[in-house]
């Protein structure tokens, strides 16, 4: 890769399954060292793209390079250089966690893999657990046994497939610490799905897949700013109750619940205050404007293009 370039810089990335069109003649330039997130609802063509991107399914049709390699033509390269975590835990229960790094240490022929090995159980901090069973650990460390396999052969770019799914919010956060380390001070390239909004405000920008196109892409600022949506926040006792009322009215798109909270929104503000006017005299509610939330826009998104619930 040259200095300041694109990690990966395909045009056209394109698979199919018989008669179905997984991915569609997508583009995708991530610069080295950003963490990109991908989102959209299951069936979307996010792990088919990741797949195509590290070697593991040939695409039908594109061109471009993944870090520096001709994504089509040097498949074993780019794998050499990069480091995939699958969804499910895909490692061996039945070795412990330093014999799991050991094993993977051996298939990449790393040097120095008994130092090597103890430094990754130190960075991860799995010294203590080092001679668990990998099959004895919580979801939580299973993650990270993966994610010190994932990077042991310090690759350049990391691919990560809904790596938090089913794991609790401490560990959650605990990884994507550990990620945004790997990439600000090792330079390392992170393509990660995840259904996770507050996952995806964590990163540099996010693409949103459905039907296999590529329908926003930018910051969290330049997505909401780019849809167009106009919010309305509904607080108080009988909130909740509003929402059938206000489902059909003209304007109003859709409506989401936070908490006790309702979304209400729509792309015309005029509609939307007519909607609302006949409960703004309610002593119980508050009513008022607000930017809507990544949520909100995605919600509007998977609605617009048809996608099914993630």
């Amino acid at each position: 890769m040259t200095a300041l370039g694109n990690a990966i810089d395909v045009r056209g990335l394109t698979k199919r399954f018989g008669k179905k069109t997984a991915v569609n003649g997508i583009d995708i330039a991530v610069p080295e060292g950003q963490v990109w997130g991908f989102l959209g609802p299951n069936g979307s063509g996010k792990t088919t793209t990741i797949r195509m991107l590290c070697g593991l399914l040939n695409a039908d049709a594109g061109e471009g390079t993944c870090l520096g390699y001709n994504f089509r033509t040097q498949a074993e390269q780019i794998k050499r250089e990069t480091g995939y975590m699958t969804q499910k835990f895909s490692f061996w229960e039945d070795l412990s966690i330093r014999e799991n790094l050991d094993f993977v240490a051996r298939v990449y022929g790393l040097p120095g893999q008994r130092a090597l090995v103890d430094e990754t159980l130190e960075k991860l901090g799995l010294e203590q657990r080092q001679n668990q069973l990998a099959g004895e650990l919580s979801g939580g460390w299973k993650q990270r046994l993966a994610l010190a396999a994932c990077t042991l052969h310090s690759p350049k770019l990391l691919l990560l497939d809904e790596p938090t799914a089913g794991v609790d919010p401490k560990a959650r956060r605990d990884f994507w610490d550990e990620i945004h380390t790997l990439s600000g001070q090792h330079g390392i390239t992170v393509l990660v799905s995840t259904h996770y909004m507050d996952e995806a405000e964590r990163c540099d920008r996010i693409v949103y897949i459905s039907g296999g196109n590529i329908v926003a892409r930018g910051t969290v600022a330049d997505i909401i700013a780019g849809s167009g949506l106009i919010t309305f926040t509904v607080e108080g006792d009988g909130a909740r109750q509003l929402a059938p009322k206000l489902r059909g009215h003209p304007g109003v798109v859709f409506i989401a619940f936070f908490g006790a909270m309702l979304h209400v929104s729509g792309y015309d503000r005029a509609l939307l205050e007519q909607a609302l006017a006949p409960y703004r005299n309610d002593p119980n509610l508050a009513i008022r404007e607000t930017a809507p939330s990544l949520e909100d826009v995605f919600i509007q998104l998977q609605e617009n293009n048809g996608g099914a619930s993630a």
